[in-house]
């Protein structure tokens, strides 16, 4: 079985060329150098899957492609239910064929150019859809050597998202993402609360695009209010001291280098503690 993806570093979140892309030649350098970058720095590259429903490379196409070296313990595949049971089952090969082992399996953003899994293609028969849900289970099941994560949404009603935690739990995921939070959330304390012995990450949002924030979050967010994701960074960190963190939007040229910066004490934290 798979090791989770635990509370060690950052998760550094990485969005393949888009497939309709002009400059695909300079995109691709773009995620190699982001991805080389995150492999040396000790981080964990989480690389997305057709984020926001548009149409990507997959990220084990990107790094066949470019033959970047992997990382086992450093990568995390993101992968959704809009796919083909054919693809579904050439992204799983190629992952274990380049040595990853750490997957977060998520319902993901439709769109009307990506077909959906169907309940016979992961052996849900009786479900009326394929959710997260069915695709931990099926993972689980038939890819045992992979450490298969979920998302959790403090945003969502809440008794809603405890049951369906639940289920995720059940069908096999051992670990937990939650969506972008900004401050500490009483949401989340009942979580980490619930399941202390679950790794949780908690994404905390790097870009000042608050338009994009507010999609996220569900509620608006003015595009002119103060936003220092550094501080709100800082804050969470001391918050929740027993989490490690998923940067999205993270900019490399003029944050990368201050992220590294503020690893250095907590590894030494870790050490001690270890």
């Amino acid at each position: 079985m798979g090791e989770a993806v635990g509370p060690r570093s950052y998760h550094i979140e990485i969005i393949p060329p888009k497939q309709d892309s002009q400059k695909l030649e300079a995109d691709l350098e773009l995620f190699a150098g982001k991805f080389e970058r995150v492999m040396e720095s000790g981080f964990t590259a989480s690389i997305t899957d057709n984020a926001m429903g548009l149409l990507a490379f997959q990220g084990h196409e990107c790094i066949e492609e470019l033959g970047l070296r992997v990382r086992p313990e450093q990568v995390l595949i993101h992968l959704n239910t809009f796919h083909t049971k054919r693809n579904l089952d050439e992204i799983l090969e190629a992952c274990g064929r380049l040595g990853i082992r750490s997957l977060l399996a998520i319902s993901g953003d439709g769109s009307p150019r990506l077909p959906r899994l169907q309940p016979a293609d992961v052996e849900a028969e009786g479900a009326p859809a394929v959710t997260s849900v069915e695709l931990i289970r099926y993972l689980r099941r038939h890819y045992p050597e992979f450490a298969v994560g979920a998302a959790f949404n403090p945003y969502e009603p809440e008794a809603h998202e405890f049951d369906k935690l639940e289920r995720k739990l059940d069908a096999g995921a051992s670990f937990l993402i939650t969506q972008p939070i900004l401050r500490k959330n009483a949401v989340v304390d009942r979580l980490l609360a619930a399941h202390p012995e679950v790794p949780t990450i908690l994404e905390a949002w790097m870009s000042k695009k608050l338009y994009l924030l507010s999609d996220v979050v569900g509620y608006p967010i003015p595009e002119d209010a103060e936003y220092d994701p550094f501080a709100t960074l800082e804050q969470l960190q001391a918050t929740y001291p027993q989490c490690s963190f998923y940067l999205s939007l993270l900019g490399f040229k003029t944050q990368y280098a201050r992220i590294e910066e503020m690893a250095g004490p907590a590894r030494a934290e870790q050490e001690e503690r270890l």
